[in-house]
């Protein structure tokens, strides 16, 4: 089993999506990328612990990949938004990609090369070595599984196909 982090908007929607994905083992929101320990959610609302709302996905490479699961994230949110996500706005609802290896750090940076083909405006994505993930509070865990009918700005666009081809520019 492998690890991948990734920060797009509102943990809600992207960690139902990667667990939707046949091979992910397991994807819980939780915070990266700031400078506070065992920090909480209200604590990442205030906008002063620099985290993202980001989910770890543990997944088995035999059955899916690393390059699969950053085009799936290319897809399930708008890259292009700074520090938003829908009606998110705030640094914790940064786009990132958070490594655990040199490999997911080449595979992601070549990988956001070739999305930004499919996007007129730049790519904001950050893509940096993970830290230290900690994971959210129970109450966001599976949340859309415990509140059936909950909104979503999240969901799989198909912007950014799993085969590269020519494309018009979205978003």
């Amino acid at each position: 089993m492998e690890k991948a982090t990734f920060a797009g908007g509102c943990f809600w929607g992207v960690e139902h999506l990667f667990n939707e994905i046949p091979g992910v083992i397991e994807a819980v929101s939780g915070y990266e990328g700031g400078h506070v320990d065992n920090v909480t959610y209200e604590q990442v609302c205030s906008g002063r612990t620099g985290h993202a709302e980001a989910v770890e996905v543990t997944y088995d490479p035999s059955k899916v990949t690393y390059a699969e699961l950053v085009n799936a994230f290319w897809n399930m949110h708008d890259p292009t938004t700074l520090n938003s996500q829908g009606p998110d706005f705030g640094h914790q609802y940064r786009s990132a990609i958070f490594t655990h290896t040199a490999e997911q750090q080449k595979e992601a940076l070549r990988s956001k090369e070739e999305a930004q083909r499919y996007f007129k405006k730049p790519i904001v994505t950050e893509i940096v070595p993970s830290t230290r993930f900690w994971r959210a509070e129970e109450y966001h865990q599976r949340y859309f599984e415990k509140h059936q009918g909950h909104y979503s700005c999240h969901f799989m666009r198909g912007w950014v196909p799993s085969e590269p081809a020519e494309a018009p520019k979205t978003a």
